[in-house]
């Protein structure tokens, strides 16, 4: 069990009780205080870039027959990633803690910290009754990436060839900028001049500096565009279509 920093009212809590229960009991709940659903972010991932400061919240919903009192919140990942927070405030059945994570600060050298991260919550009644909840829900953290494409020449004759490059990024956390990802598969998409939707051409692989580059033929007006689909580690990057006028 991780250790950390309880609320004055949930260690008064856990003092009351370890005289009225026995310690199994006391290590996860006491009385009718009960956790029904975790949310972290909205329900989307957390993902971070090189500059910004990232800021979300876990609201925790949960029910006692006497009313919600406090909650305390932890996030913890891989690579020993974790983060608190003193920001928490309850309303009704809803606790709701605010994260900000500042990459510069909290991220340096830690690239090894993204991928599935977990929700230790601990709710406490009015009561004192509480409820102490490992893994009570899991969300991923990510570095946040771009993709870039271009095709040439533009324009082109009809049965020529376009050769179509980019690159897939995501940023780094030791040096705060953003670096090739190597060796993913990419789709190459392709949408029809007066059309709104993309048809998969093929997949093509980053190399060794995360660059994408194949070659098609020209046969009609359209955008070219590529579309990764993402990694625990890394969000999905979709390219703005090039257009290719076709004489």
């Amino acid at each position: 069990m991780r250790m950390r920093t309880l609320s004055a009212a949930a260690v008064g809590a856990l003092a009351l009780t370890a005289l009225a229960v026995p310690a199994a009991q006391a290590d996860g709940k006491y009385g009718d205080a009960a956790i029904t659903k975790v949310t972290v972010n909205g329900g989307k991932n957390v993902v971070i870039g090189t500059t910004a400061v990232k800021k979300f919240t876990v609201t925790v919903t949960a029910r006692d027959n006497s009313g919600i009192d406090n909650a305390d919140l932890t996030l913890y990942g891989p690579g020993s990633g974790m983060f608190t927070t003193s920001n928490t405030h309850c309303s009704g059945s809803t606790c709701t803690g605010t994260f900000t994570v500042d990459p510069r600060v909290d991220l340096a050298y830690a690239n090894d910290v993204a991928g599935t991260w977990y929700v230790d919550a601990m709710v406490v009644a009015k009561d004192y009754d509480y409820v102490w909840t490992e893994k009570a829900s899991s969300f991923k953290v990510q570095r946040a990436s771009t993709q870039t494409v271009n095709a040439a020449p533009e324009p082109v004759k009809k049965g020529k060839t376009i050769t179509v490059t980019g690159k897939l990024a995501r940023a780094n956390w030791d040096d705060f900028k953003y670096h090739g990802y190597t060796v993913q598969p990419v789709k190459l998409q392709f949408r029809k001049k007066n059309s709104s939707t993309y048809t998969t051409v093929k997949t093509v692989k980053t190399n060794s500096t995360g660059n994408l580059s194949t070659t098609v033929k020209a046969v009609e007006d359209g955008y070219w565009r590529y579309n990764f689909a993402g990694t625990t580690t890394t969000p999905a990057a979709v390219a703005a279509g090039d257009f290719v006028d076709v004489k």
